[in-house]
């Protein structure tokens, strides 16, 4: 069994569109755009491509403002861009969120995207809805 390739690269966000149109121009498939927030509170995003058997990561960190690739590969950039967009509040320029993926259009934007609840408020409120039911 042939192990698969992982090579983590670090790029600006200047480097961002050269690269995809590199990729695309060269028929690289874009696997997935990954992101998440790190431990100094800032967004780091990955974008990652298939070369071969292997994974090219082009990672971007600290930036909340980065240029879109949805032109350059379509879906497969833009459903990645709009769900960082709504999850972790990064802005992709150039790309249309005036409609939401996932999240409803009345939350708050930037603030605490994913919201979650404590189990014991959970299972207070589901009890208090149950009682309300029953009466």
């Amino acid at each position: 069994m042939q192990e698969q390739a992982y090579n983590k690269i670090s790029i600006t966000k200047e480097e961002i569109v050269p690269v995809a149109e590199k990729m695309r121009k060269d028929g690289v498939i874009l696997a997935m755009i990954h992101g998440h927030i790190g431990k100094d509170g800032k967004p780091c995003i990955s974008y990652e491509y298939q070369i071969g058997s292997g994974i090219e990561s082009y990672t971007v960190e600290g930036e909340d403002v980065l240029p879109s690739i949805a032109g350059i590969y379509d879906l497969a950039a833009e459903w990645p861009e709009r769900e960082l967009n709504e999850l972790i509040n990064v802005t992709f320029e150039g790309l249309d969120t005036s409609k939401r993926l996932f999240m409803p259009d009345s939350m708050l934007d930037g603030q605490g995207q994913i919201l979650v609840t404590p189990m014991d408020e959970l299972i207070e409120k589901t009890h208090t809805k149950k009682e309300v039911a029953e009466q």
